[in-house]
């Protein structure tokens, strides 16, 4: 199953099991880049969110007029912080961003329990490896990428440029089917393999 993808410079659509690498600057316009490959052509979507609560990721999807009827969310700072969550559905929570097997867990029973085109979103493998490590957070990466392509959805997957060394961004880099490069100036390269 294909999906359309809309982001300048890249192809119009790219297989299931696709999953896209966002290498942008510690400062970047990903919301612009992230909303717009979840709301096209897709049935149900999962942002696993390690920089901001559930409440900021919905803001964001307002703001950008995705459709949020479509939309799970994965929580993982709200339970460490301390935050009150809201139970609900389609809102769910780990501990904190270095539950790597937990994070894996949920984007697992999201893609088994629904149906249809279905897209991920993990911002920011930069957080996690933050609160966890590298290598813990490229095995995990390399987890969910293997559930992509095995229920035929795609993921785009943020990574801050800034803040890794070359050889740590090679090291995802090779995970990847392809690579959306944000640069400083909103302007986006996408290459893929």
């Amino acid at each position: 199953m294909d999906y359309a993808l809309e982001l300048e410079d890249g192809p119009e659509t790219i297989p299931g099991g696709t999953g896209l690498l966002l290498l942008h600057p510690s400062i970047g316009e990903t919301d612009r880049v992230d909303t717009g490959f979840l709301k096209v052509d897709t049935d149900r979507f999962l942002v696993v969110s390690t920089r901001t609560t559930a409440r900021e990721v919905e803001q964001k999807l307002e703001h950008y007029e995705v459709d949020e009827t479509k939309a799970e969310i994965l929580d993982t700072l709200s339970v460490e912080r301390g935050y009150s969550r809201r139970k609900s559905d389609d809102v769910h929570y780990v501990g904190s961003p270095d539950d790597l097997a937990g994070i894996v867990a949920k984007v697992e029973t999201f893609l088994e329990s629904t149906a249809g085109k279905r897209r991920v979103s993990v911002d920011s493998l930069t957080e996690m490896a933050y609160y966890a490590d590298v290598d813990g957070v490229l095995e995990a990466t390399a987890e969910i990428l293997e559930l992509l392509e095995e229920h035929d959805a795609v993921g785009l997957f943020h990574l801050s440029k800034e803040v890794h060394d070359e050889e740590t961004l090679d090291r995802f880099r090779e995970l990847f089917d392809g690579v959306v490069d944000l640069a400083p100036d909103g302007s986006v390269d996408v290459e893929i393999q």
